[in-house]
């Protein structure tokens, strides 16, 4: 009688499953070979994170990400870089404690000038410091490759998982961030993983909703931007559940409220973990919110601390910023512009791939229920972020090459001979195109528009120069223009005295005082106005370090 009534309901969790050409990966013989594959593709992707790493000075955003979390570490209180939650920051501020700084508490500047101060006139050695932390979130990226893998592969198989690995592995931009000490990639992956495990709940719901809602707690604790994924994730949960429980609706009801409550004391968590009693004296200024989004922050059930972050953020968002994409200097932003700069900075083979997948998962009746957990929440952020004023880079949209590397693996569940030759193609043509841009990753652009060498026509700020190298630069100087006049206008955090560049800001004196080498951060000159512009227009360019700055001759 019992097996009457339970054979029907087995097929039931396993229909989405491939069919039997899957099951071979499942021979303990079989399974060494993807596992070796993807240990090496996880190889590869440490070894370019970690050497690049090592390579690079202080982008713009770091110093402050590595301030405040030793602050947080070593000093339990709130004080800078409300804008973001901390738990990024605690994890950059372990990785920071590991190095064993000099620190110095008395030290009274804002949130910019306590990171300066840290690194470059603590006595501490910035390249050490900078590494310790960039190594925890380089480990949380490569954890989330495993994610993108283990999704894949329960969506179409393991070698459907091997091809989403490898997409992700050698996206540039993955790399490019998940080796900096910021909080974009680690926001990234606890979304997907909430998706993945919300997903997962269609079978063992008790298990994984609450730990899908720790894990968008993590997104939430680590960056605001996040915050639109909240509403999709639960809608998600209560589907798994309501699909899990036979139709009923209490049950959704309920598992939807349990991601949500997980995720709000995560993030109560983490504030506490700074500051047990929650102090908090903001040392920036708070801008008064009105309006609905007002109201939308009163209402947040989170720390002050975090609501007080919120108003930074909008704050910032009515700033009056100017962007430049495709050569065009402009103010305010545009709609399309993480679209084209995507456009841009993604492998061509990838892109095919991406909107393959993307296909593949709304058109074939076997992953159509997949396809809400795997485009819903990378679609919502999008939109979200299309819609801010501040045109930086795709960094803003670092979640799409994680959630799309999932759909794209899910093509090869199309069983035609031409579909896995043309994914093993593309799949090459990425990984090739990545490689070659290798150890100049945050300059990246594809084949199309030029590569790395003329993303700086495109593009500008932390999709080309981010100020990481300010190194570079100065092995350039001692190597190759040794006992010249330099002229120095650098858009980055780090000190370029500390690195032995002595240089002057030529805009502070007359244009035809300006003799010798004329350095430029790329950045600088694709918004250089005034006298900036005309020191441009009257030099040549002699040289190029690392595709993010220029030097000329005049």
């Amino acid at each position: 009688m019992r097996d009457l009534w339970t054979a029907p309901a087995v097929p039931r969790p396993v229909s989405l499953l491939p069919p039997a050409p899957a099951e071979p990966a499942r021979r303990p013989g079989g399974r060494w070979p993807v596992r070796l594959l993807v240990a090496a593709l996880l190889a590869q992707m440490a070894f370019a994170m970690v050497t690049t790493a090592v390579q690079q000075t202080p982008t713009i955003d770091e110093p402050v990400y590595v301030g405040a979390g030793a602050q947080y570490v070593h000093e339990h209180r709130l004080r800078h870089n409300p804008e973001h939650p901390p738990l990024g920051k605690l994890v950059i501020g372990a990785g920071v404690a590991l190095a064993d700084p000099h620190l110095d508490p008395a030290f009274a500047g804002d949130q910019g000038q306590s990171g300066r101060h840290l690194l470059y006139e603590s006595g501490n050695d910035p390249w050490r410091l900078m590494l310790w932390a960039r190594l925890p979130v380089i480990a949380l990226t490569l954890s989330f490759g495993l994610v993108v893998f283990a999704f894949a592969r329960e969506l179409a198989g393991p070698v459907a998982g091997s091809a989403a690995l490898a997409l992700y592995c050698f996206s540039p931009d993955v790399i490019a961030h998940g080796s900096l000490a910021t909080l974009d990639v680690p926001a990234a992956g606890c979304v997907l993983t909430s998706a993945w495990l919300v997903w997962r709940a269609r079978r063992r719901p008790r298990l994984y909703v609450p730990l899908a809602g720790l894990a968008l707690g993590a997104a939430l604790a680590t960056k605001m931007s996040t915050l639109p994924a909240v509403p999709v994730l639960m809608a998600l949960a209560a589907v798994s559940v309501r699909k899990a429980s036979g139709g009923r609706r209490y049950r959704a009801l309920a598992a939807a409220g349990g991601v949500a409550l997980a995720a709000v004391a995560v993030v109560w968590v983490t504030y506490l973990m700074v500051d047990p009693r929650l102090r908090w004296f903001p040392e920036q200024h708070v801008p008064v919110v009105h309006g609905l989004r007002g109201l939308l922050v009163r209402l947040l059930p989170f720390p002050e601390a975090y609501r007080d972050g919120m108003r930074v953020q909008f704050g910032l968002e009515n700033r009056p910023w100017q962007g430049f994409l495709f050569g065009r200097l402009y103010d305010g932003s545009l709609w399309y512009y993480l679209p084209a700069a995507l456009l841009v900075k993604t492998p061509l083979g990838m892109l095919a791939l991406w909107a393959a997948g993307a296909a593949a998962v709304v058109a074939v009746r076997r992953l159509r229920p997949a396809a809400p957990y795997v485009l819903a929440a990378p679609l919502v952020l999008l939109a979200a972020a299309m819609q801010g004023a501040r045109d930086f880079g795709t960094r803003y949209a670092v979640f799409l090459p994680l959630f799309l590397a999932v759909a794209a693996g899910c093509v090869l569940l199309v069983r035609r001979r031409w579909v896995s030759v043309g994914v093993a193609v593309l799949v090459a043509l990425a990984a090739v195109s990545s490689a070659r841009a290798y150890p100049y990753y945050l300059p990246y652009s594809n084949e199309a528009f030029g590569g790395p060498g003329r993303t700086r026509q495109w593009l500008h700020d932390s999709n080309v120069d981010w100020g990481q190298d300010l190194g570079r630069l100065a092995d350039r100087l001692h190597d190759r223009y040794p006992g010249e006049r330099v002229w120095l206008v650098y858009k980055g955090s780090g000190v370029p005295s500390f690195y032995g560049i002595e240089a002057s800001d030529p805009r502070r004196v007359p244009v035809h005082a300006v003799r010798g080498l004329l350095v430029v951060s790329d950045s600088a000159a694709a918004k250089a106005s005034g006298r900036l512009a005309e020191l441009i227009g009257g030099s040549r360019p002699v040289d190029d370090v690392g595709h993010s700055i220029t030097v000329y001759r005049r």
